[in-house]
């Protein structure tokens, strides 16, 4: 009998504490019909847009394809959190040498989380800033001016984020060995 730590059966408190976490799966699979309720979104979107094609104006199909960008930014979202958040809170995936492993997935964790997640935030308000600023004639300043308060508070926490993080686990390591 191996009697390596890493390998010792635990204790009944702990081994009940520790397969908690499998109570999170049922969240990861909730998220991923989520994902496919903005599939479905994606594709009336799409579809609108096609059909229209002739009778749009210009304005409406920047603002109908900003909103095709704004899903596919949440769904990218979507997925961060569901394999990210699977990965590091539930259990391994084991896709190491997989082709189609995504490449920050193997240097996840909880913080490298954070960060991915705040930045695609930001990404996704920067989508809905620029829709409203293309119908800021519709809208009043006190939105606006709300909007981009909004929109520079995710910036700061973002950076704050990072920041914290960095002086939590150094900088970054890059394949270069620099860092």
């Amino acid at each position: 009998m191996d009697t390596h730590p890493a390998f010792r059966p635990l204790r009944p408190l702990p081994n009940f504490i520790f397969m908690s976490r499998w109570l999170q799966a049922p969240l990861y699979l909730g998220l991923i019909i989520a994902q496919g309720v903005y599939v479905y979104h994606f594709m009336v979107e799409l579809w609108h847009l096609v059909t229209g094609m002739g009778t749009i104006k210009e304005t409406e199909i920047m603002l109908i394809v900003l909103g095709l960008i704004d899903v596919v930014m949440i769904a990218n979202l979507l997925v961060m959190v569901i394999v990210g958040g699977y990965e590091t809170f539930v259990s391994r995936l084991q896709l190491q040498g997989h082709p189609d492993q995504p490449e920050w997935l193997s240097h996840v964790n909880a913080g490298v989380l954070k960060v991915k997640l705040a930045m695609a935030i930001i990404g996704i308000s920067s989508i809905h800033l620029l829709k409203s600023f293309i119908n800021a004639p519709s809208l009043d300043d006190k939105t606006l001016l709300w909007q981009t308060v909004i929109h520079l508070t995710f910036v700061v926490s973002a950076v704050a984020i990072a920041y914290t993080d960095r002086l939590t686990y150094g900088p970054p390591r890059n394949s270069f060995g620099h860092g």
